[in-house]
């Protein structure tokens, strides 16, 4: 099953509303979780 990527205007729009938090005085992380944005797993090559 192959992991759906986000278009651009989305990405945009996630971003913006991350500025918008963090100018309210919002830490960075917070903001983050806040628009629900997943945390991606680190995926290494081979050893």
């Amino acid at each position: 099953m192959a992991i759906k990527s986000p278009k651009p205007e989305e990405i945009v729009v996630k971003l913006r509303q991350v500025e918008v938090l963090m100018g309210q005085g919002m830490p960075r992380i917070d903001a983050i979780r806040q628009i629900s944005v997943p945390e991606q797993p680190h995926l290494s090559g081979p050893n």
